[in-house]
């Protein structure tokens, strides 16, 4: 396996050094903290193309158009349960 030297700033080093586990070398532990990142889909965004965003979009906007109405639903049978109570 092939390394390579890097020079970081010494506060950097402290970071990365707190955080190591056991006996996890640097390597081993940038990559797991680099895999954590990489699994955090923030870090993804614009993996899609543009066609599946839209799709997307679509998909959440009528979910989210659902949601309303089923709200509104709800609330209509509140207040009619609650009018019924007075």
């Amino acid at each position: 396996m092939a390394t390579k030297n890097i020079g970081i700033k010494e506060d950097v080093y402290e970071r990365l050094k707190a955080h190591k586990r056991g006996d996890e070398s640097f390597s081993e532990t940038l990559d797991r903290v680099l895999g954590e990142l990489d699994s955090d889909w923030r870090t993804n965004a614009g993996f899609l193309t543009d066609d599946e965003a839209a799709d997307l979009e679509a998909e959440v906007e009528n979910g989210l158009e659902d949601a309303d109405e089923s709200l509104d639903e709800l609330g209509g049978e509140v207040d009619e349960g609650l009018s019924g109570n007075s």
